[in-house]
């Protein structure tokens, strides 16, 4: 792996960003911006949709999913992961799957998420303006839900 995977960074070439007047950044100095990631638009919250991530522990997550298929009353939840957690979220599907003896049942679809990234200049003094940069993330919902009879 080179140190720009190592770092988060894709190794594609990245798009200039856009100042807030929307024309590209002629003299963007990488050094001289920190990169605010915003959080992705979230699809409408219901009760059984879970939604993975890499800082919670992985057996919290699928015992959650696990409580919601049991004791929860729903015969299906929906597994949502983006980026980096969708490994984890697929995870998860194949795990409740392979613990309910082959009863629940799984239904996959992909996307794509567009990012917004903030780029704030480093030195409030300096003429630089705060910019955006717009990247795209593949995501994953998988349903979990158990067959009708």
């Amino acid at each position: 792996m080179t140190e720009a995977h190592h770092a988060g960074m894709s190794s594609a070439p990245t798009p200039l960003p856009h100042s807030e007047s929307g024309s590209p950044a002629a003299e963007m100095d990488p050094v001289e911006y920190t990169l605010r990631k915003r959080l992705p638009r979230k699809l409408p919250k219901r009760r059984n949709d879970v939604y993975v991530n890499m800082k919670t522990d992985f057996r919290a997550q699928l015992a959650r999913c696990q409580k919601l298929l049991d004791g929860g009353g729903h015969r299906e939840i929906c597994v949502h992961g983006l980026g980096l957690a969708i490994n984890r979220a697929i995870n998860i599907a194949l795990q409740l799957q392979a613990g309910s003896q082959g009863a629940l049942q799984l239904a996959a679809n992909t996307s794509t998420v567009e990012l917004v990234d903030d780029l704030e200049p480093e030195d409030p003094d300096e003429s630089g303006e705060p910019m955006t940069r717009t990247r795209n993330n593949s995501a994953i919902h998988i349903k979990v839900f158990y067959p009708e009879p």
